[in-house]
């Protein structure tokens, strides 16, 4: 689930100075261990396009997969085996299908039995024990226990690559009402391991809990606890499932039960992810969806991208028909998004969705109130501005508009004449080089770029 570095680079738009530009994903494309690489360019400013390489999809610390090879170069045989042999032995040392059986195995044990060696992330059947004698292990694993893996397992929290900050239950449970009151009877979770727990436990103890979900998710320790028909390995960078033509299957006859009728898509990406990359992605998960029987004409699969409300305008690129909402969703193990007084500040996670805003009903008690004139829930401080006729907040704080600029924005930022627009009061203005990689323009940096922030 989401997290990660929110100032990351992203790609798409030219990164400024010495910056890259992803080109996506090129047919033909050598793999690493997490599938078939991206295609990049490396742009500088008011120069041609330099030299186009592949990179790693899911990784952008080359400490995590240090893959590289440049388009143009030509790769020996010996350099082709060694690199499959390579992508082989970085693969995970039991299939799902033996992770399965093994967790078969496991339940049957009696719980004095039932180890968890917290060093190697694994289920332990008595015959491994003595393999792991010096490592640091968890006994008496209990069944509650195993229908919570993601409290059992640590988080992965690499920033950039996992970023595996998990639902706080307030957000989480949120979420599962709001599918449940919209009617949906499928979900599939792309990297939202809590919500597809909070569904299964569910689905698993109260007997008129109709809900499913799928779990699609680049972390494969999920395989010691999910069945192939609750978990698919999956890298949302390439829309590679690591399962091949089966896997991918699974996905496809989860998302075509009902004809499709109540399936919807909740995704929670790395912050630090590829807005371009996820969009084509989900896009290829979307054209899975609507290859039901009954074509959906025009429709979208419904669909929460839950991702920080700075990349609202990257996000509207790829999908127009998307809108954000207020609501503010908190993490449980992550330092600043948690909800109230823990928090450094207020979680700047939204989500954004192609339902009709007014259909999302937000919690009156948590200070939302619904707006008649923008027709959709918004945060209590966020205040309808006249003359851009929309509530226009989307960071929780009343905004002020200014005439000057003819839209909303923060209430620290002042109209600066030397830049033209509103800025921090002491930000600084002399015309330097680098300009902001969003917009080009001097005097403020990516995160507070006013482009971002568009009303």
């Amino acid at each position: 689930e989401g997290g990660g570095n929110m100032a990351a680079s992203d790609a798409g738009d030219s990164e400024g100075l010495g910056g890259l530009s992803l080109l996506g994903l090129a047919p033909g494309a050598p793999s690493c261990p997490h599938g078939p690489a991206l295609l990049f360019v490396k742009t500088s400013q008011g120069k041609e396009e330099g030299r186009r390489f592949y990179a790693c999809s899911a990784c952008r610390d080359r400490k995590d997969c240090n893959f590289f090879q440049w388009e143009d170069e030509k790769v020996s045989e010996t350099r082709l085996a060694a690199r499959e042999e390579y992508n082989r032995n970085h693969q995970p040392s039991f299939t799902h299908r033996q992770n399965v059986e093994r967790y078969k195995y496991f339940v049957l044990l009696p719980l004095p039995k039932r180890k968890f060696c917290q060093e190697c992330q694994q289920l332990l059947l008595p015959a491994e024990w003595e393999k792991h004698s010096d490592h640091q292990c968890l006994c008496d694993i209990s069944t509650a226990q195993l229908k919570s893996p993601s409290q059992l397992l640590f988080p992965l929290e690499n920033k950039k690559t996992n970023a595996q900050y998990l639902f706080a239950d307030r957000s989480c449970q949120f979420l599962l009402d709001l599918i449940i009151d919209l009617g949906f009877r499928q979900v599939l979770s792309v990297g939202t391991p809590r919500l597809h727990e909070m569904i299964q436990s569910k689905a698993s103890q109260e007997e008129d809990f109709s809900i499913r979900s799928l779990l699609l998710d680049i972390d494969f320790r999920y395989s010691q606890f999910y069945t192939e028909d609750e978990f698919c390995h999956y890298n949302m960078f390439n829309h590679y499932f690591f399962g091949g033509e089966a896997a991918r299957e699974t996905c496809r006859k989860f998302l075509h039960q009902d004809n499709g009728e109540r399936v919807i898509m909740v995704t929670d990406p790395p912050f630090g992810g590829l807005v371009r990359a996820l969009a084509s992605s989900f896009k290829a998960l979307m054209a899975m969806w609507k290859e039901t029987e009954e074509a959906h004409n025009n429709q979208e699969m419904p669909m929460f991208w839950i991702f920080p409300y700075f990349f609202e305008a990257r996000i509207l690129e790829f999908f127009p028909s998307f809108s954000m909402m207020d609501y503010q969703v908190d993490y449980d193990n992550h330092a600043l998004y948690k909800h109230g007084k823990t928090g450094r500040r207020q979680s700047p996670v939204r989500i954004f969705t192609n339902l009709t805003p007014s259909m999302i009903v937000l919690p009156v008690e948590e200070g939302y109130r619904f707006c008649s004139i923008c027709q959709r829930y918004v945060s209590s401080d966020n205040q309808h501005c006249e003359i851009c006729n929309s509530c226009t907040s989307k960071d929780g704080r009343r905004w002020k508009h200014c005439v000057l600029c003819k839209k909303c924005v923060k209430p620290s930022w002042f109209h600066c004449n030397n830049c033209n627009c509103c800025a921090l009061q002491n930000h600084t203005c002399e015309k330097s080089d680098a300009g902001c990689f969003v917009c080009g323009r001097p005097g403020h940096k990516r995160s507070t770029c006013p482009s971002l922030s568009r009303t």
